[in-house]
């Protein structure tokens, strides 16, 4: 079975972040929190140009976190 990852990145004002990818699911109005603890209004994770991908620096602690906590990779049904 093919497997995918359970998380995704994504610039938003400040830095990069990596969120699990049930919050790119979660409505505009809600709280996404990111793996670092950092908490953005999820419309901001649908929000993105290529310039904020450029300019953002990758969150340093989300990193850390994926790397001490890989996530198991998902398979599909």
């Amino acid at each position: 079975m093919p497997e995918y990852l359970t998380y995704v990145w994504r610039p938003v004002p400040g830095k990069r972040h990596a969120f699990p990818v049930a919050a790119t699911k979660l409505d505009a109005e809600e709280t996404a929190t990111a793996y670092c603890g950092a908490e953005v209004e999820a419309a901001k994770l649908h929000d993105l140009n290529e310039i904020a991908w450029i300019l953002e620096p990758t969150c340093m602690d989300c990193w850390k976190h994926l790397t001490d906590n890989p996530p198991a990779a998902a398979s599909r049904p």
